[in-house]
């Protein structure tokens, strides 16, 4: 294969991982594989959650395409090299910026990081694997809308149970 079509799947693998992992995120995540990912919803406790086992899930197919396609079945190559970059790019955006999993601290103030860190935010407002927003990863929607689709799906403002909200300041 060319340089510019190995190029070419390698682009379109990166691209077409965030509709994967949206896909992933909703029906998966949120559906069969909530044991999993219950633990990402919930304080955690320690370095890893049970959560992270999705990473490794999807690392793994990533190297099984690598090796085929390092053995006669180029194509595979670019497309596991395709899933590693985003995989990467999650890790950064998702695991360091969202959830802070780095051992320093960044909030972004403004701009699309901004968006991205807010949506993950209002995804984590609900309490729960039903009635959540926003489950891609690298691309947010608007906080209009994920406000809007939380008051839809909730039949108005989304309330925290009592135990749950912040304490009356004095």
């Amino acid at each position: 294969m060319s340089l510019l079509s190995n190029t070419a799947v390698f682009l379109c693998t990166l691209a077409a991982m965030e509709w994967v992992a949206w896909a992933a995120h909703r029906y998966i995540m949120h559906g069969w594989g909530w044991g999993w990912h219950r633990s990402h919803h919930v304080p955690r406790r320690g370095r890893f959650e049970k959560n992270d086992l999705f990473a490794v899930v999807f690392a793994g197919i990533a190297i099984a395409l690598i090796y085929l396609g390092t053995n006669g079945r180029p194509p595979l190559q670019w497309i596991g090299a395709g899933m590693t970059a985003y995989g990467a790019l999650y890790f950064i955006a998702h695991d360091g910026l969202v959830h802070q999993r780095w051992p320093f601290r960044y909030v972004p103030r403004r701009g699309y990081l901004k968006r991205l860190y807010q949506a993950h935010r209002m995804h984590h407002a609900v309490d729960g694997k039903d009635g959540c927003v926003s489950f891609g990863f690298l691309w947010a929607p608007s906080m209009d809308r994920l406000k809007a689709d939380l008051r839809r799906i909730h039949g108005g403002p989304l309330r925290r149970p009592a135990a749950r909200r912040s304490p009356p300041r004095v």
